[in-house]
């Protein structure tokens, strides 16, 4: 199973917790790809994920599996040669969008599932990642919000979460969806930059189980849970923004303790690396 990780030196904690959760969800080889930058701009320097945080992944997968691995991917330059010039200044991170270039690294496999550094494996997720593509570009869940407010069509709701993506690249080379989507994120400012791209160019995705990212809740078919921010009704109505790696919150705020085995491993792991 290939599997991709976007972004700098700020998502490793998730991205340790993301990596320990599969390991905990399937047997078989993973290969981890992590695309990442070095990069000095006016808001701030992006340093990369360290090279510590990939030996230590690819020493913990192989330990599982022998024929598994982590390889860290420089995307720098292909960052520079096209940069989203319209939405850098954007709350979203330049790092967000790096998944748009995954179709120019010769590296990356023709199928790969994306994921956010806030997604938590939670069961096998075998039958998701061998899904039949065909010609489809790639596969994912609708956005538990956003699938109300910017479908397409009244009657359609097939606005998608970027968060998990099964992603055919081989489709993708061919069609020049991320190519379009890199043009369009240089040209026009969006919110959610990359995710509002993908949405309104990918000619043909396919639509799959909120199972396969959870946004809201944990339920009992969850195979994976999307941290991401929702809206809470009571006592008021407010947003709740609770990651993986903020631990306390997990527990008290979510009152989750589903993965307290991945996040003690996480802790020991993290007070090393640091």
């Amino acid at each position: 199973m290939n599997i991709l990780y976007c972004g700098d030196k700020n998502i490793e904690d998730g991205l340790v917790i993301s990596v320990l959760s599969l390991l905990k969800a399937v047997s078989e080889p993973l290969h981890i790809f992590v695309m990442t930058m070095d990069l000095k701009l006016e808001r701030g320097q992006i340093s990369p994920v360290s090279q510590g945080t990939i030996r230590y992944l690819d020493n913990r997968l192989k330990k599982q599996n022998e024929q598994s691995s982590a390889v860290r991917i420089d995307a720098t330059g292909l960052f520079c040669a096209e940069p989203p010039l319209a939405n850098m200044e954007t709350r979203f991170t330049p790092c967000c969008m790096l998944r748009l270039y995954a179709d120019q690294v010769p590296e990356l496999p023709d199928r790969i599932l994306y994921l956010d550094n806030d997604v938590v494996c939670r069961k096998d997720f075998g039958d998701f990642y061998d899904q039949e593509l065909s010609d489809s570009e790639l596969a994912g869940v609708p956005d538990y919000y956003g699938k109300w407010f910017f479908r397409k069509s009244l009657f359609h709701m097939d606005y998608m979460n970027s968060g998990v993506l099964l992603l055919n690249l081989a489709r993708i080379r061919e069609t020049g969806l991320f190519a379009r989507c890199r043009t369009l994120c240089r040209e026009k400012k969006m919110f959610m930059p990359d995710q509002s791209a993908l949405n309104k160019l990918a000619d043909k995705k396919k639509l799959c189980s909120r199972v396969y990212n959870e946004q809201r809740r944990l339920h009992k078919g969850t195979v994976f849970q999307h941290f991401t921010t929702s809206f809470r009704f009571f006592p008021w109505l407010h947003t709740l923004t609770v990651k993986p790696w903020q631990i306390e919150q997990v527990h008290e705020k979510l009152k989750l303790h589903e993965y307290d085995d991945i996040l003690q491993e996480y802790t020991a792991v993290m007070a090393e690396l640091r």
